[in-house]
């Protein structure tokens, strides 16, 4: 018998279904796409996708994996604009990804894998946050209190939505504090 389809290569495939389960995860949500409808929109049948993936948890991780690989790309081609820019746009990024933040945040308590995916971002971006501050001239003992102090403002601020002028404004007051503290006394 003819094949209709050319055979499709691991890598594609695994492609292929990332690429619909971050559709179904980002528009729908996570508990509304079953491994059955990934599969589905992914066109493949169901026991195909675990020869790609253990569990639906490691079809997440591996959608955060390809939107985190996206969100660095783009991160670096705003280098050159000022910290707060840069924070807000972060924040703009993160509240885009809304449904998948939620997510993450309730599967950490069932998941060790997404907890450990979880703890890996926090390390990733307080790492780069601590960077920026270290180059503004802050201690090494007020980087640590200032690092918790401004993951705390971005996560508020997706809890808690606000316009933009007044995010510019809670950003610009969070780094005028870190300034001041690295400005010397006389």
């Amino acid at each position: 018998m003819p094949r209709n389809r050319r055979p499709r290569d691991r890598e594609e495939k695994r492609a292929e279904i990332v690429v619909a389960a971050r559709r179904l995860f980002t528009e729908e949500g996570y508990d509304a796409a079953s491994m059955a409808r990934i599969a589905r929109e992914a066109g493949v049948v169901s026991n195909t996708l675990y020869w790609y993936f253990q569990d639906k948890d490691a079809v997440l991780i591996t959608v955060l994996d390809a939107i985190l690989a996206d969100s660095m790309a783009a991160y670096g081609e705003i280098l050159d604009a000022g910290l707060a820019d840069r924070l807000l746009w972060l924040v703009t990024e993160l509240e885009q990804l809304g449904r998948l933040v939620n997510t993450v945040h309730a599967r950490v308590k069932e998941s060790p894998a997404v907890a450990e995916w979880h703890e890996q971002f926090h390390a990733l971006a307080e790492g780069l946050f601590r960077a920026e501050l270290i180059g503004l001239g802050i201690s090494a003992d007020d980087v640590d209190p200032l690092v918790s102090m401004g993951v705390f403002v971005v996560e508020g601020m997706l809890t808690h939505p606000m316009r933009e002028p007044d995010k510019r404004a809670v950003i610009e007051a969070l780094l005028r504090s870190a300034r001041e503290i690295a400005a010397p006394t006389t």
